[in-house]
């Protein structure tokens, strides 16, 4: 890690926990400690920290700025700073230079497309946007008669169906009606697809993070339980669970990890980068599934109530399954494009991973 990418990522693991402690906000009566969290988030560059200095932005290296998404998956952070980072992201891509401004991504779930027409204006509509109702500007692909771009639009100027995740953060679907984008440039070859793409190796590590936060958790809650005159952590069968929850850790880590490699080492999104990314959503995704019940298991119903923090973590990591398309639908893709190749391209693809 350089050194800036290494300053950068202790500086998010302080702000963190100076002002997004999940024990903290768990107990807040209102979401005051989200307006105070973020100007300190943008004043310390986390924010652009995926933006080419040219463009804005702190222009740190892109496997580095991971390292900041895990952190937000330890939290079970809830302002929308890995959106922001990925609209960052997307917008370099272009050329655009962004905003110093709460920003998130459309279309975030595969299958939905916009477009935009001669003049410039963009219509269509994108489904379940993270954080839609609090950001002020949304970065988006949309297709045209020329070809594909990348266009910033603000939110003022769009229409959104106001709704909420799993966890109970802002999500909504947004409507835009012949939208003038504030900024717009041709987008690369494949865009939308990579935009899906470098969602779900966010999302996968944030999954990763949260469960690494479940697993600590859980081994504390563990040994400090008592039941029948003992910490329940001494029974055989919370033993047991507790290592079934390990391994899900591991294997979400190792798998979220894979992928940023493969996107830090790229020369192309060729098959094999593909494979990767899809791999780490879909097993992250079922290492949620897994990891969370788990958990809850070991916490028993003290781990369900508003007031304890097991939730943030839980709820998150089983919501953040579904951005950017779910395991299922990557596990179809995945499989249709290994089914292209044939057959005898399979072990090659594999052992070359």
């Amino acid at each position: 890690m350089s050194d800036n990418g290494k300053m950068i990522a202790e500086a998010a693991e302080r702000i963190l926990i100076d002002l997004a402690d999940p024990q903290t906000v768990t107990a807040a009566r209102d979401d005051r400690w989200k307006e105070i969290l973020w100007p300190v988030l943008a004043e310390n560059g986390l924010s652009l920290a995926w933006v080419p200095e040219e463009l804005g932005g702190v222009g740190v290296a892109l496997p580095e700025v991971f390292d900041i998404i895990a952190a937000a998956g330890r939290f079970a952070l809830a302002v929308p700073l890995t959106e922001t980072l990925l609209a960052g992201w997307l917008l370099a891509e272009a050329g655009i230079q962004s905003p110093q401004a709460r920003m998130s991504v459309a279309p975030a779930q595969a299958g939905t497309q916009l477009t935009i027409n001669a003049v410039g204006l963009v219509s269509g509509r994108a489904a379940s946007v993270p954080f839609a109702g609090e950001v002020d500007y949304l970065a988006i692909v949309a297709n045209g008669a020329e070809g594909a771009v990348i266009a910033l639009v603000s939110t003022s100027d769009c229409t959104i169906e106001p709704g909420v995740n799993l966890a109970g953060d802002a999500q909504g679907d947004v409507i835009f009606k012949a939208a003038k984008p504030v900024a717009v440039a041709p987008a690369p070859a494949g865009a939308e697809m990579h935009l899906l793409l470098m969602g779900c190796a966010v999302r996968s590590h944030q999954i990763s993070g949260a469960l690494r936060s479940l697993l600590e958790r859980s081994v504390t809650y563990a040994g400090e339980r008592i039941a029948f005159g003992k910490p329940i952590g001494k029974f055989q069968a919370v033993q047991q669970n507790l290592a079934r929850l390990a391994g899900e850790v591991a294997a979400a880590a190792a798998a979220s990890a894979s992928a940023v490699d493969a996107l830090a080492n790229m020369e192309s999104w060729d098959t094999g980068l593909i494979l990767e990314i899809t791999a780490a959503k879909i097993r992250c995704a079922e290492a949620a599934e897994t990891g969370c019940s788990i958990a809850h298991q070991i916490h028993g119903a003290i781990g369900i109530t508003r007031e304890h923090v097991l939730h943030r973590f839980t709820l998150r990591a089983l919501a953040w399954r579904d951005d950017f398309g779910n395991e299922s639908y990557w596990a179809v893709h995945l499989g249709k494009l290994i089914a292209e190749r044939g057959a005898d391209e399979l072990w090659p693809l594999l052992a070359s991973r």
